[in-house]
């Protein structure tokens, strides 16, 4: 019943090399330095030479994939040495097991040396049962019944011909549904032919808790166009008991008939219906092993294949969502005003400085039901003129339409002052955490919120590192995927992200300061303590004065660090101090000195990066290092500029199909954008109105933060929902060209939200708020009758589960 034994695999180097289309040496160079303790970032920012230029996104894939494969070759192990313990080791397994390229490859072939409980198979094999099933098997011109007569033996438990026939079956069974090579073909087969059906269970249809779910109520499509956010919200509607799966093996045009997976059993066991006695109890013996245990393995199997591309997509949505707010465009060290909005509770406001500390503090009282709307604004206006506020960041919460009419009111009074929304998630989980407990002991919890408001307006990247990654809630369905594998693609996007900007070493906070390459948890503190007793740090040079950050963390570390006031230029650049010696040579052969020669773009324009090269730079790094002197210190976020919302649109009653309107993208998911008109609401874009081209993924069009210009569609006031357009030629009501299940909100109404969202979910206050800071202008349209370009500068803002909720999609 086997296939030859397959050639042993080659080395985990060559295979991940052949996977990145990289050589196999860059793989190995790769591998030798992450083993020493090298961070992702550090490799390919400054060991271009030893990976042949691998960038952060192929380390990291070579990261999670060489994980994977020493994980397999662990197992790989144990299960060879469990199977030679059993003495049954021969060659043929042997060369198998060395030939399994996957985990559940490996478990196929294993499984039937795997320990177990006894099984009727071993109960039959034990009342000698075993010589029947071949017997039969071999010969299907002896009549079973009779061949069966011979083996009856009351004391072995065999009482007549029908329990020896039981026996032989179950024996049969198990040995067609261990075969290896049979369950992986079956279990491809499946895969590319079937399909996932739900039905509402009885008695939930009229459940109001149950209507998130209605889309799938009668539900069917193939397992290979099930996108990721669809998955889970069919696994979260069958975990919350409202939805009952079932996992077809058969597609539409097979119309339940599982003969074919019955025929292929059979055929590869050699039985064939060709009138012989044995040859319709063998058939049954086929059927039983398709019906008993390999359909059932194999719905097993692919539930677990479906949830792993689920969470592979989910993880993808939330790790891009996370990146593009961690580099939103920093407004800046400007005075700011911190406004945590509030009805009944008031708005809490909080004044920090340039560098972020806070100078003032109040709480005011707007709107209802006290409506001191005018004492609000004298507040306001004397803050800001006591603290020469530039910039006021207003929290898109609960009362944040009415708080930013405030803010412009203030603003007309006030020229030059520039109110912006921004993203309060996850606000509420850092004003009660240990770190802002030390950072603002003296301030209340609700104040501490503005005053991380103000500060993610000014520096989004080193106010949102304080908080857990999750609890920011940019995902698709983040509580509903692996934790350590979303955990795992979120650290290294914060890690990846922290050491693109660089970090300012006399300023940053330790949580910052622990995100960057080299630097643990507690030598971030170590260093935020000798600063404070020591001063700023005057040189790069003098961080090796700190205890226990020893050699190999300065070698990981000093690269992404600044001293922007250090007296040496390359200080506050990211030139590596063990270049340093690169540019004195630069220096020489130029006849100027470094801080000339930084900035000089005429002259650093004609070098010839080979004239600088030696046994340890080579090309790549001295090209870097004259790209650096050109532009030292050069962040990669964008400039910071703001939207402009639409006057008198305020609410979802104000709008109107056919209206024409800027906004800002709040969130990306699988199936369109989210964007902000200005109302209680976010709209949504389906991926189908995003562009007159085909779109696969929506990422590739927009990204949160991105101003666009939309057309509505339709407005739906008593569901809260709001159809937009890219396409600005598109007619209002003729939008409907997309998946109706996304369109119509299937991604709230299958169970997102309801138990998921950061607020809902157990995070205190306001948490899962959908952001709108750093809104970024119009860099990304063509015009403003265009289509919207593919400037994908991010905002500090945009939280799924707002976004859901705002646009009316977790009713």
């Amino acid at each position: 019943m086997t296939a030859p034994a397959p050639a042993p695999l080659p080395p985990v180097p060559s295979r991940i090399a052949s996977e990145l289309a990289v050589g196999e040496g860059q793989v190995r160079s790769a591998i030798e330095l992450l083993d020493g303790g090298a961070t992702v970032p550090f490799v390919a920012r400054y060991r271009k030479e030893a990976t042949g230029g691998l960038d952060d996104a192929q380390l990291r894939t070579l990261h999670e994939r060489l994980g994977y494969l020493r994980e397999l070759e662990e197992r790989r192990t144990a299960v060879i040495d469990s199977v030679r313990e059993q003495g049954k080791l021969t060659d043929e397994l042997h060369a198998q097991l060395l030939g399994a390229e996957t985990k559940s490859r490996l478990e196929d072939v294993y499984l039937p040396y795997k320990p177990k409980r006894r099984t009727k198979a071993m109960i039959a094999r034990e009342a000698g049962l075993e010589p029947l099933a071949d017997g039969l098997l071999g010969d299907p011109t002896v009549d079973p019944r009779a061949a069966a007569a011979a083996f009856v033996d009351a004391e072995k438990g065999v009482a007549d011909a029908d329990a020896a026939l039981e026996g032989a079956r179950a024996i049969l069974v198990e040995r067609l549904a261990e075969d290896a090579d049979l369950v992986g073909e079956l279990r491809e087969r499946m895969w590319t032919r079937g399909r996932l059906t739900a039905v509402v269970r009885e008695g939930k249809k009229e459940d109001a808790e149950a209507a998130k779910f209605s889309d799938y109520f009668a539900f069917d499509e193939p397992f290979t166009r099930l996108p990721s956010h669809r998955i889970l919200a069919l696994l979260r509607g069958e975990t919350e008991e409202v939805l009952q799966l079932t996992f077809d093996p058969c597609s539409h045009d097979d119309e339940g008939d599982t003969s074919v997976y019955e025929g292929r059993i059979a055929s590869v066991a050699g039985i064939a219906d060709r009138g012989r006695p044995a040859d319709a109890w063998l058939l049954g013996v086929a059927r039983w092993a398709w019906r008993t245990r390999i359909s059932s393995r194999l719905a097993v199997d692919l539930r677990v294949r479906l949830r792993e591309v689920a969470e592979e997509g989910a993880v993808g949505v939330f790790a891009g969502n996370l990146r593009d707010l961690l580099l939103a465009a920093p407004a800046g060290a400007r005075p700011t005003m911190g406004l945590d909005p509030g009805l009944r509770t008031g708005v809490k406001v909080a004044v920090v400085d340039g560098t972020g500390k806070v100078v003032a503090h109040d709480t005011i009282y707007p709107h209802v039901p006290r409506n001191q709307w005018d004492q609000s604004l004298a507040t306001l206006g004397r803050l800001a003129q006591q603290h020469g506020v530039q910039l006021v960041a207003i929290g898109n919460g609960t009362a944040s339409r009415e708080t930013h009419k405030l803010a412009v009111e203030l603003a007309k009074a006030q020229p030059g002052l520039i109110p912006a929304m921004v993203s309060e998630a996850g606000a509420s989980v850092y004003s009660a955490s240990e770190e802002a407990s030390k950072e603002l002991p003296d301030l209340d919890v609700s104040i501490r919120g503005a005053v991380s408001i103000a500060r993610r307006l000014q520096d989004p990247l080193a106010e949102l590192v304080k908080i857990d990654p999750k609890s920011i809630g940019v995902g698709q369905y983040q509580h509903d995927v692996s934790g350590s594998l979303l955990s795992r693609s979120l650290d290294g996007v914060v890690e990846d992200c922290v050491n693109a900007v660089g970090v300012d070493v006399n300023t940053a906070s330790a949580p910052l300061l622990r995100r960057v390459s080299g630097i643990s948890t507690g030598l971030a503190t170590t260093i935020v303590g000798f600063r404070d007793e020591h001063g700023p740090f005057a040189s790069r040079k003098a961080l090796t004065k700190v205890p226990r950050l020893g050699a190999k963390a300065f070698e990981q570390c000093a690269g992404f660090l600044r001293i922007p006031d250090a007296a040496d230029p390359l200080d506050r650049s990211g030139v590596h101090p063990e270049a340093y010696p690169v540019v004195r040579r630069i220096v020489e052969k130029t006849g100027t000195d470094v801080a000339s020669l930084v900035g000089n773009s005429s002259l650093l324009g004609r070098l010839d990066p080979r004239e600088f090269t030696d046994d340890t730079f080579g090309v790549p790094t001295v090209t870097d290092i004259i790209a650096e002197l050109d532009k030292p210190g050069r962040d990669p976020r964008p400039a910071f500029e703001t939207a402009t919302f639409a006057e008198g649109v305020e609410k979802i009653t104000d709008l109107n199909p056919g209206m024409v309107l800027e906004g800002v993208v709040t969130n990306v998911a699988a199936f369109g954008a989210f964007v902000d008109v200005g109302v209680h609401q976010d709209g949504l874009v389906h991926i189908s109105a995003m562009s007159k081209e085909f779109v696969s993924d929506p990422r590739a069009v927009v990204g949160p933060g991105a101003v666009v210009r939309v057309k509505v569609l339709e407005v739906d006031v008593p569901r809260k929902r709001i159809s937009l357009t890219m396409r600005l030629d598109d007619e209002p009501g003729g939008g409907g060209k997309g998946d109706g299940r996304e369109r119509g909100g299937s991604q709230g109404r299958g169970g997102q939200q309801r138990g998921g969202q950061q607020g809902r979910g157990g995070q205190p206050g306001k948490g899962g708020q959908q952001g709108k800071v750093g809104q970024q202008g119009k860099g990304g349209q063509s015009g403003k009758g265009g289509q919207p370009g593919r400037d994908r500068r991010p905002a500090a803002g945009g939280a799924m589960a707002d976004a859901l909720r705002r646009a009316g999609l977790d009713k």
